[in-house]
């Protein structure tokens, strides 16, 4: 059988995109150069829209019995709370973030693409690969020093910050490293007053404390250092997380049973290009950014969303390749940049240490977080689910005078209840109250809608759904004619 995806690199992004188009139908073969999944809590969010998402292409109950809910994120400084974002407040079936170690994450996506029949290739090194535009060649070298040639139909990066792909690719890492130094300690913690399902930080003259709750009574631990004075940043012991602790944080806190110990320093990089001919760059391969709101991982995982159901479209013939993928890097790019500079911000606010300077961000934050518009918009930036494509090319007509979501906007799962598809195929969904409009639409697009339609989700018209839950057309009810030149679009040959 012909390989139709090869997708290098198996952590979070790389096992989100085989599963996705696995359950599609495509043919993938995914390898990954560590000999097993990693043990370490690494990343350790997943936030709403990121659970939305899971919970389209498979029962997300694994994710969410195993994690940690985190209801609200709570700013002090001192003995005063600065701001409370509570996460409760959003639209969304899952209003929190799961706190879940990464080792769990992957442990997960990995039993997931298995019940789709696919396998982690490990140990297997990519070497090289040229793209022809017919097909992709790739070298590949396996433990034993075998190489193996490898032709498909499109190569997917999902080999991280220190991807072999971008580099193959010639693309520029465009940005920079932050020039401080951090301490990660992912230890156990006695003493904490603050509830479990409550992330901490702790606004200090000497720097910024973050503290994630990942299960009863163990913590990550997150605080930065200042400029960094060493060519590489240190392994802190656990004598100097305490230090931090105890000058920081409220008192009384206790750490123990270290399971990992690290410092870092922040890059902040991206790729213009995350598409070139053949070959896709995701997650970590074409951005990184500081970890300040936790989106790295869940940025990267809703890049494979967003570009699994465009090409198992493309690989199942259903519509050509250009008015689908040429999307992913105009929208995922978009929101790849607005991550980093949210997440940037976010680092610089944290970690100033001008005594003028904290003394106006803290008054400044307590008066813009004690208006519930700001703190509605913190939480929908947080979690994720304000996250939208409204400059898309795929975004299609809008009916005017309508209320309801716009194209490039979300539906809210809430609205949008469970898919009536068996999933082997990526399917748009309309949303109506007017039979006649439905019928006509599924005469001509049947293969490509699903079978049940939905609610309209304002009174007056037919909204268009595309398969990652986004808006992708708006018409009046009795005239879905915009609806269905818009799916001819999509699919050329339809008559």
């Amino acid at each position: 059988m012909t390989l139709q995806v090869l997708v290098a690199g198996a952590g979070p992004v790389g096992l989100t995109m085989a599963a996705e188009l696995a359950r599609f139908g495509v043919t993938v073969r995914i390898i990954e150069k560590a000999a097993q999944r990693t043990d370490k809590s690494k990343a350790l969010v997943l936030w709403p829209r990121t659970l939305e998402l899971l919970d389209q292409s498979g029962p997300v109950d694994a994710f969410t019995s195993a994690g940690q809910p985190v209801k609200a994120a709570v700013i002090h400084s001192g003995n005063s709370v600065v701001a409370r974002i509570d996460l409760t407040i959003i639209d969304s079936p899952f209003p929190y973030g799961l706190m879940l170690p990464q080792s769990d994450t992957e442990r997960i996506l990995e039993e997931r693409l298995s019940g789709h029949g696919v396998a982690v290739e490990r140990e297997i090194e990519l070497l090289r690969f040229s793209d022809d535009d017919k097909d992709v060649t790739t070298v590949l070298r396996h433990s034993d020093g075998r190489e193996e040639t490898v032709r498909s139909d499109w190569l997917i990066g999902c080999d991280g910050a220190h991807s072999t792909i971008r580099h193959g690719l010639g693309l520029e890492f465009e940005g920079d490293t932050v020039q401080g130094d951090f301490v990660l300690a992912d230890v156990h913690l006695a003493g904490m007053v603050t509830p479990q399902t409550e992330l901490s930080i702790f606004w200090h003259r000497e720097g910024v404390l973050v503290l994630f709750p990942i299960a009863p009574g163990r913590y990550r631990v997150v605080a930065d250092l200042g400029v960094a004075s060493a060519p590489q940043p240190g392994t802190p012991t656990l004598d100097e997380i305490q230090s931090i602790l105890d000058q920081r944080g409220p008192g009384n806190i206790v750490a123990s049973d270290p399971i990992w110990l690290a410092g870092f320093r922040i890059n902040e990089r991206k790729v213009h290009d995350y598409r070139l001919g053949k070959v896709f760059l995701v997650g970590d391969a074409a951005h990184i950014h500081s970890p300040a709101g936790g989106q790295g991982m869940n940025t990267g995982m809703q890049d494979a969303f967003n570009l699994g159901w465009k090409l198992a479209l493309v690989c199942r013939g259903e519509c050509p390749p250009h008015t689908l993928l040429d999307s992913y890097n105009i929208e995922r790019t978009a929101v790849g940049a607005h991550v980093l500079s949210n997440a940037g911000r976010l680092t610089a606010i944290g970690t100033m240490r001008n005594p003028a300077a904290q003394a106006l961000r803290n008054a400044l934050g307590h008066f813009l977080f004690g208006l519930a518009p700001i703190r509605r918009a913190a939480a929908e930036n947080l979690t994720e689910v304000s996250i939208g494509y409204s400059h898309s090319p795929l975004n299609g007509p809008a009916a005017s005078g309508l209320g309801g979501p716009k194209p490039g906007e979300r539906i809210p799962p809430l609205a949008d209840g469970k898919r009536a598809t068996d999933g082997s195929m990526p399917r748009f969904v309309l949303y109506s109250d007017t039979p006649d409009d439905l019928d006509r639409l599924f005469d001509i697009f049947g293969d490509l809608l699903e079978p049940v339609a939905r609610p309209a989700l304002a009174p007056g018209g037919i909204w268009l759904a595309r398969p990652d839950g986004y808006v992708a057309a708006v018409a009046r009810s009795g005239d879905p004619g915009p609806l269905v030149d818009y799916l001819a679009g999509l699919k050329p040959h339809a008559t």
